[in-house]
């Protein structure tokens, strides 16, 4: 329910802060600082990929070591979701922000200079710790402007530009190394980070006006995200996109090897290939904002995306496992961009679902949905390996396994069908 001093109209709060107002306004301004928090994280991701064989040669490191390079990132993106969420609960969206973006620049900056692997490793969680700020309060500061079919639209407008870096992030990577070392890769995240901190400070209002703030601390914030993981219908939309994310984790993973040294597609190839189905979601994406939202329920959306995900990972299965024999990289390809596409639906519909339930606790909700995904995916990745780089069966098994426990999780916890008689009781219809 809207709290004091707001007014709903059209599923859509409007509050009665002018700078939420004033913010509304600068829409697109608004958009493109979100996307960039968003899009920071894949950027540091996959722009230093490129240079992990060259890291290991520098630092003198074993490919293992090296590799925990990318799993502390990741783990740091997922637990500081945690911490920056409640914070930004408590103290508004703009000082967590701030902090968690001068930290990062300084964590990166760090990393570029990193003498020994165990130095870039912890740099790298660092990094992910602050870079989670991004993530999860671009998320609330979309809770806090919008509601409804708007928040659903947002969040695919919001795709459409963060689904951009994992397109061009190794593109990029692999330009700097042309010119410099594995180190400029980190200078150039660097000065990304400072641009995007000078515009945040610039031109991100506070979208959290202080009536609408928690007081307490820790042990506040724990009851907060207790009482979100109590609520069944909001954990299940938690645990349906995150289980839709690892799917797509799988994919991240497992690609490169699959498409590269299974159906000895070239690395341009791969990098074609991964761009299309990039676009894909991406298009998917805002499809589901410009045609469906408002003219479809958010739940048939969603259904409609993860239903795809299932067939299609069902279809990767019965190919890679041999059903219809031999069959080449063509038909992989276009089961891999049928599942990457339907992502489109499943991820900013979970994310909308999901936090036009917390209006009193945005941020720690933003905090939990991250989180999930994050570790979800990070359990995922190294399963699409255990049988070795020569079979794409294990990918497939766990994109399907995911479909289906995502799917389980939408009917049993979610239970859409009982949103859709309330909604028809609460129209008359």
């Amino acid at each position: 329910m809207p709290e004091s001093g707001q007014k709903t109209t059209q599923g859509h709060i409007t509050e009665s802060s002018p700078v939420v107002t004033a913010t509304r306004r600068t829409g697109l301004l608004v958009t493109l600082v979100l996307g960039g928090l968003t899009a920071l994280p894949p950027l540091s991701m996959d722009m230093y990929l490129p240079a992990l064989p060259e890291v290991t040669g520098a630092l003198n490191a074993p490919a293992a070591t090296v590799q925990l390079t990318l799993t502390a990132c990741l783990a740091g993106m997922a637990l500081g979701q945690l911490v920056v969420g409640p914070m930004s609960d408590k103290w508004g969206r703009r000082r967590p922000l701030l902090i968690g973006m001068i930290v990062y620049v300084l964590a990166t900056a760090v990393c570029a200079l990193a003498p020994t692997a165990e130095t870039l490793i912890g740099f790298r969680l660092l990094q992910g710790l602050a870079g989670a700020a991004g993530i999860v309060i671009a998320r609330a500061v979309v809770r806090d402007l919008y509601d409804g079919v708007e928040m659903a639209r947002f969040f695919s407008t919001l795709m459409l530009i963060s689904g951009v870096a994992p397109i061009i992030a190794p593109l990029i990577g692999g330009q700097i190394l042309r010119i410099t070392d594995w180190r400029g890769v980190f200078y150039v995240l660097t000065v990304i980070g400072i641009l995007l901190t000078l515009v945040v400070w610039r031109f991100l209002a506070e979208t959290l006006p202080p009536e609408r703030r928690h007081e307490g601390g820790v042990g506040q914030a724990l009851r907060t995200m207790k009482g979100l993981l109590a609520d069944r219908v909001f954990a299940g939309y938690m645990l349906t996109g995150g289980l839709a994310f690892a799917a797509l984790f799988a994919y991240i993973s497992a690609s490169p090897f699959v498409v590269q040294e299974i159906y000895g597609a070239s690395p341009q190839t791969f990098s074609l290939l991964f761009g299309l189905n990039s676009i894909g979601l991406v298009a998917v994406g805002q499809i589901n904002g410009k045609l469906l939202v408002g003219r479809v329920s958010l739940d048939k959306a969603l259904g409609w995306g993860l239903g795809t995900i299932l067939v299609s990972s069902l279809a990767l299965l019965l190919m890679t496992s041999g059903v219809f024999g031999e069959v080449g990289l063509v038909p992989i390809a276009a089961g891999l961009f049928v599942l990457m596409s339907a992502m489109g639906l499943a991820m900013p519909n979970t994310n909308a679902q999901a936090l036009m339930r917390t209006p009193h606790a945005a941020g720690s909700a933003s905090a939990l949905l991250g989180t999930t995904s994050f570790l979800v995916g990070a359990v995922a990745s190294p399963l699409v390996g255990i049988a070795g780089e020569h079979t794409a069966v294990p990918m497939a098994v766990v994109q399907l396994t995911c479909a289906v426990l995502a799917l389980a999780c939408f009917l049993g916890l979610c239970r859409p069908w009982q949103a859709a008689k309330t909604a028809k009781a609460a129209t008359g219809i």
